[in-house]
């Protein structure tokens, strides 16, 4: 008889201290929602629920008939469900690992390094650098999210550098001076000027830094006590960072680097070597399997600054928003297809008036997450109907073909990763 190719899982959490504390977190909600016996700690952070086989958090099977655990495990023995390109391509193994955030406090500024410099630095520093992969994220919105995302056009740090004369202590006269005059040349003069920016005030003595933060934190402070407005140097995210990780060099970097604020829906793709921070809010998150990270502040962890000011992409742009396709065979799928080859996200919106909902076969193996909705899930290979509420999960091999039947008449939304080669 064929091998059971859909299945429910239970996921891991992690309790990382950034997270959003009890039924706040939207990881915590879903956890609750899916599974009855859940007990949420109101006084524990629910961070990141992970959805995958990584060895850290290996989602275990719920389906008694199945005699592997894990998903890791049952992927090792059933490989062909992977879907044939993927197979090969990724060596037998589930290319992506698919998340939801649940953001208090700010993550670190970090970039990730393109394949071909975490082999060099994997080789380098190990300890520092697990792994010889790439690490491309993208993170999608549940609720508002904010984030740091690539660096601003070039006249907004200008613009900073003369309103927050603490930042351009840091970075000196000159390499401001060679920022501004950068503005009418060409991109490559603006983005060594750039890099020569961010490296004088990555690189400046930790006391320093110290000294010239609590001055603009004390200005900032004095200002709004006053009833001025900060936020032309956004003195209100400045402050809460600042009290987050006091005397941070990362608390200057918010001058460097875009703000964005995602609504629902509205996504950042983050590829190689783009400095980026999530700063709070929820958000699904699919990266490829990697630990890479090169850390730049907002951080008491390890930072490897000459590597950082190094690998950086050095290009200031505005337009930060990855924008999904509407699909021309369903209407009710959007599709965020980020231009590397390890992971591909599928939004589902189905109006609660529908009573059934075909989700569409493709040559990988997936993992779908009900966000909102009630079904019951059918396919060929699944011996009896497997029912999914909100922040229920499923695996699905490559190629099967699964019909959802919706169970109440509200409205579905759905996420799931794949492979698309």
């Amino acid at each position: 008889m064929a091998v059971q190719q859909v299945f429910p899982l239970s996921c891991a959490v992690q309790h990382y201290a950034w997270g959003k504390m009890g039924s706040n977190s939207e990881v915590a909600r879903l956890l609750a929602s899916s599974d009855p016996q859940a007990r949420i700690s109101e006084d524990k952070p629910y961070a990141e629920l992970w959805m995958g086989s990584h060895p850290r958090g290996d989602a275990k099977i719920l389906d008694n008939r199945i005699s592997q655990k894990t998903l890791g495990q049952w992927i090792s023995e059933n490989q062909d469900c992977l879907g044939s390109k993927v197979k090969d391509t990724f060596n037998g193994k589930l290319p992506f690992l698919f998340k939801v955030l649940s953001v208090e406090t700010a993550l670190s500024i970090q970039a990730h390094p393109d394949k071909e410099l975490a082999e060099k630095l994997h080789l380098q520093a190990p300890q520092h650098y697990p792994d010889a992969n790439h690490k491309p994220e993208m993170a999608i919105a549940l609720t508002s999210f904010q984030g740091l995302c690539g660096f601003r056009p070039i006249e907004e740090i200008v613009m900073f550098l003369t309103k927050v004369p603490e930042l351009r202590f840091l970075i000196g006269d000159n390499a401001a001076a060679q920022l501004k005059g950068s503005m009418s040349s060409d991109s490559q003069a603006a983005a060594s000027a750039l890099q020569s920016c961010f490296s004088h005030l990555m690189r400046s003595e930790k006391n320093v830094v110290v000294e010239q933060l609590s001055l603009l934190v004390k200005r900032i402070s004095q200002q709004a006590a006053a009833g001025n407005n900060m936020e032309d140097i956004c003195g209100e995210l400045l402050l809460q960072l600042h009290q987050q990780y006091p005397g941070d060099i990362g608390c200057f970097a918010i001058y460097f680097l875009n703000l964005l604020t995602l609504k629902p829906g509205e996504a950042m793709f983050l590829e190689a070597n783009v400095p980026h921070a999530y700063l709070k809010g929820d958000c699904v998150e699919c990266m490829a399997c990697s630990d890479n990270t090169v850390r730049a502040g907002l951080t008491p962890k390890f930072i490897d600054v000459p590597t950082l000011c190094e690998m950086l992409s050095y290009i200031p742009s505005k337009d930060r928003l990855f924008l999904p396709t509407r699909s021309q065979e369903d209407p009710y799928l959007s599709v965020y297809d980020p231009p590397v080859p390890d992971f591909t996200v599928m939004k589902m919106e189905v109006p609660g008036s529908n009573t059934e909902y075909k989700v569409l076969a493709v040559d990988s193996a997936s993992i779908l997450l009900v966000v909102q909705g009630r079904v019951t899930a059918s396919s060929p290979t699944a011996q009896k109907p497997i029912p999914l509420q909100r922040g229920g999960v499923l695996f699905i091999g490559a190629n099967e073909s699964v019909s959802l039947k919706l169970t109440v008449p509200e409205d579905l939304l759905m996420f799931r990763a794949c492979c698309l080669l």
